[in-house]
């Protein structure tokens, strides 16, 4: 498993990437929230430490949690129960504290692991709203019998709008899906695809405009 250890304090890292190397895993540190927000869809799990030097660790879950479902687990001092609620409510999987002891660290990560995989394993490889069929594996689309031609990009807009109907997308996070590239790409390109994507569906009113947030799939009626 690649882990992704984001901890500004040297000795704490040298300890943990021994640790989490110790079992086999491949870790790769860095000490800023800005480096992590770059690289986190290079790794399958992410190990938070919250006192990060430019980004409170907090702040970082919070953009994190817009674009991904990677098991994050918070290690850090702070054990004042609001911090410990905020974590787990803005989404950390598990919440540890300093000094930790290593092995029930692995064994916390273990269990994370085993939990998201198991998520996946259950995913349906198809996506049905009212006339519109989406089959995952075969990368295909039909809406009312009719085979949509879209391209690539536009099919990964669709499943990913799809999958979250009746919930907002935001920008950033189809961007991340997309491109990989959320926190700083500027691109006009998702205005472009999705032009195409309702083009192609003609169903005026689908794919709704959540403004200064991002797209929403309407489910009513469909």
């Amino acid at each position: 498993m690649d882990v992704l250890i984001v901890e500004d304090n040297d000795s704490m890292a040298a300890a943990l990437i021994a640790s989490v190397s110790s079992a086999g895993h491949v870790a790769t540190r860095v000490s800023r929230g800005e480096d992590a927000l770059l690289i986190h869809r290079e790794h399958e799990l992410i190990l938070l430490d919250l006192g990060l030097p430019d980004i409170d660790g907090l702040d970082v879950l919070r953009k994190l949690r817009r674009v991904t479902q990677c098991p994050i687990l918070i290690l850090t001092a702070r054990d004042d129960e609001r911090s410990v609620v905020l974590g787990l409510r803005t989404g950390a999987d598990d919440y540890l504290l300093k000094p930790v002891k290593l092995v029930e660290l692995l064994a916390r990560m273990e269990a994370v692991a085993r939990r998201t995989a198991r998520s996946e394993t259950e995913r349906n490889p198809r996506v049905v709203l009212g006339e519109l069929e989406i089959d995952l594996d075969r990368r295909v689309a039909d809406l009312a019998g009719r085979a949509l031609a879209l391209t690539a990009t536009e099919f990964d807009l669709l499943v990913l709008l799809a999958s979250n109907a009746g919930s907002v997308v935001t920008r950033e996070q189809i961007l991340d899906t997309l491109w990989g590239d959320a926190f700083v790409a500027t691109s006009r390109s998702l205005d472009v695809h999705l032009t195409g994507l309702r083009s192609k569906l003609q169903l005026p009113g689908f794919i709704v405009n959540v403004r200064g947030v991002g797209y929403r799939i309407e489910t009513d009626g469909r």
